[in-house]
């Protein structure tokens, strides 16, 4: 396995950010690179999830924090090899994510 975790700042807040992180994964179920989430749990601030890519499952959790929102996966062997662009795909989407609007 390969730990992936990125931190993204933003200046939201933390209810603003949960929100639009919340709203984003619904729009992109399907439509991220291929990517579905099979499972996600809310407990306070932080996601638990597993997520379908490339066949593979793969889990991770979201943290998010009053200036910060923590992202991380941990990438089965046969995707291991994709971890850095793995890691800027996730930042990339992030913060468009966390984008002030």
């Amino acid at each position: 396995m390969a730990k992936v975790e990125v931190s993204i700042p933003h200046s939201l807040g933390k209810d603003e950010a949960a929100r639009r992180i919340k709203a984003g994964l619904e729009k992109a179920q399907g439509g991220f690179a291929g990517l579905t989430l099979t499972d996600q749990t809310w407990t306070g601030d932080t996601m638990v999830f597993k997520a379908g890519a490339m066949g593979q499952s793969v889990p991770g959790e979201i943290d998010v924090a009053e200036q910060s929102v923590r992202i991380a996966v941990d990438l089965p062997f046969f995707l291991a090899a994709m971890a850095e662009t793995a890691k800027g795909m996730i930042e990339k989407q992030g913060q468009l994510l966390l984008e002030k609007k």
